[in-house]
């Protein structure tokens, strides 16, 4: 089996609702990434049940506070708009790289690592 296939099957045999079958689960002992993700797929899985048994504990106002902030509107700190400005222009080179790379790789100059 490959790993995309396994990677399907790992979120429902950890909650139990799927079993690995003997090939899945032989995959699964002798691939790292694999077990590495089933191990995430754990650790979620821990951290959700743990967060079912905490109480929250809402302001009484938190309406009211919110409304508040909303009304206010557009006083954001001078440093926010850089902040923002920032991340679309790495989303955006990332985004021009990654198309750059599909266009070269269809015409054959380059293959992509798998």
């Amino acid at each position: 089996m490959q790993c995309d296939q396994i990677r399907e099957l790992l979120a429902d045999a950890v909650d139990e609702t799927t079993a690995l079958d003997a090939v899945a689960s032989r995959h699964v002992g002798s691939c790292l990434r694999c077990q590495a993700e089933l191990a995430q797929y754990r650790r979620l899985l821990r951290t959700l049940r743990s967060l079912r048994h905490q109480p929250v504990d809402v302001p009484p106002d938190l309406a009211a506070l919110v409304l508040g902030r909303l009304e206010a509107g557009g006083r954001t700190p001078p440093w926010a708009r850089r902040v923002a400005v920032a991340g679309a222009l790495a989303a955006t080179a990332a985004g021009a790289a990654g198309a750059i790379a599909v266009v070269a790789s269809r015409k054959g100059r380059f293959r992509l690592a798998s």
